[in-house]
Parts: structure tokens; sequence; C-alpha cells
């Protein structure tokens, strides 16, 4: 997709910080970074140690279609 647009979203609903995804940027940076038009952006759970049981909490953590939309708008106004 990256070709196509020169942006890169990538989600998941690990945490953050040392998840797949902080793998997957770095190879990608390291092999793609002049053909990107803006930095690669990631969209996860909070860095916190384990999900809440509260249903409140849990919608906060969980990544759902409206944050994700959120981001996708924020990377292709970049």
């Amino acid at each position: 997709m990256q070709k196509l647009t020169g942006k890169i979203l990538l989600v998941t609903e690990d945490n953050l910080e040392g998840s797949v995804i902080s793998e997957v940027a770095a190879i990608i940076s390291e092999n793609c970074l002049f053909d990107l038009d803006a930095p690669i952006m990631r969209l996860a759970g909070p860095d916190v140690p384990s999900m809440p049981f509260a249903p409140t909490l849990e919608d906060e953590f969980m990544i759902n279609p409206d944050k994700i939309k959120t981001k996708m708008r924020e990377l292709a106004e970049f």
C-alpha cells in the first residue's frame, strides 16, 4: 500500500512499545525510508500492564473503527 500513497499506518491491539508492529515499522524504515511521504504511524493499545475489566476502561483500551478513522485522517493530512 505504501507504493500507492507513500504513507503507512500500522494497527494492533497489542501495546505500542515492544509489539510486533514496532519491529515491522523498523524494517520498513530501514528499507523504504526515502520512499515515504510521512512518518510511519502506529495505532495500538496503551502501554499498561494488562487489559482492564471495567467496560468503560476496556472501550478506551481497545482499538475501534473511530480510532482508526481518526489516525488515518491525521496521516492523510500530513
